[in-house]
């Protein structure tokens, strides 16, 4: 029995990988793409390869078990509950075109289970309501940011080879952008599986083979459906430039790198913080900055997928569990 809930929780965490490629490919790629300098192609093999090298390489910093801190502990059953219930919302959305958090998919799937098997009174409000507060800040804080280095960038505009340095500026903001998301991100999708085998059991080996596993699910991810979330960010959103998408990216690549690491250095481990909030929101910052137009309805529609991540994974996740419940009762 417990080497089905072990395939089962591999079997989980690489389709949770994948929805995660999909949807989040957008955030390291989408100003390469939408300013030109890289076809959707090169774009996606350089996500692939630095993201895998982040996941390997300081994936370990974000790793956790699934849950850690909103419910006081989570059974094997709402582990893949909940995972699920994340995915599938991920999935839907990517399909959509809508760039969501995959972190907030997770949170919401986590309180749905503690709703169902704690009540109200079991999950940790209070570290719910830090959580809300990091997604509502980092997209505010990206656009200041953004703003900020686009106007020290914009010194190079029109003198001799600054287009060119300014190019491969975008071109390794991308990369770095692609190993920080690896690195930070590849804990929501191998949570469930620490959760099911227990973290002290995995060792370092059973990490490095987790993250190798996470790491190919994102790229696979980000191959097959990628593209959908990239078109609304890189095309609709606003006009990205060269300037305007190099500040963008690098600010997005400096927020979560150091999200990851300086935590980890602090206090023991890093911070998974919504990549896409930073992303979208360096973004508007590009737009607002160089002046171009805002598609506000289609922002206003991101804003809405947003707001309803939380309860529709809650939902979802109270869902699953009842239903596994009631199915096991019955077995």
């Amino acid at each position: 029995m417990q080497a089905l809930i072990l395939a089962l929780g591999l079997a989980a965490s690489f389709y949770m990988a994948w929805s995660l490629g999909a949807n989040d490919a957008a955030n390291p790629t989408e100003c390469a793409v939408g300013a030109g300098v890289l076809s959707l192609r090169s774009a996606l093999i350089l996500f692939a390869i630095f993201a895998s090298l982040g996941a390997m390489l300081q994936g370990h910093m974000v790793m956790k078990t699934l849950g850690k801190g909103v419910v006081p502990s989570i059974d094997a059953v709402g582990a893949l509950t909940t995972v699920l219930a994340a995915a599938v919302w991920i999935t839907l959305c990517t399909y959509k075109g809508l760039p969501i958090s995959t972190s907030q998919s997770i949170t919401g799937a986590v309180l749905g289970y503690g709703l169902a098997v704690y009540g109200p009174g079991g999950v940790d409000w209070s570290v719910m309501s830090k959580v809300v507060a990091s997604w509502l800040t980092s997209p505010v804080v990206a656009i200041l940011m953004t703003v900020a280095v686009f106007k020290a960038l914009r010194r190079l505009e029109g003198r001799p080879r600054g287009d060119e340095v300014v190019r491969w500026l975008l071109v390794a903001s991308l990369c770095f952008s692609a190993y920080s998301f690896g690195a930070n991100d590849v804990g929501n999708a191998t949570g469930v599986f620490i959760t099911l085998a227990g973290a002290g059991a995995l060792g370092p080996h059973g990490m490095l083979l987790l993250a190798a596993l996470g790491s190919c699910g994102i790229a696979l991810g980000g191959f097959t459906w990628g593209y959908r979330v990239i078109e609304t960010v890189a095309y609709r959103v606003t006009r990205i430039d060269l300037y305007s998408g190099s500040a963008a990216e690098l600010v997005n690549a400096l927020t979560v790198y150091l999200f990851t690491t300086v935590p980890y250095v602090l206090i023991g481990y890093g911070m998974p913080i919504s990549t896409t909030h930073s992303s979208v929101g360096s973004v508007l910052g590009a737009g607002l900055a160089r002046g171009h137009g805002i598609n506000w309805l289609l922002v206003l529609i991101i804003l809405c997928s947003w707001l309803l991540t939380v309860p529709a994974a809650a939902f979802m996740s109270l869902s699953l569990y009842k239903l596994a419940s009631f199915a096991l009762t019955l077995g």
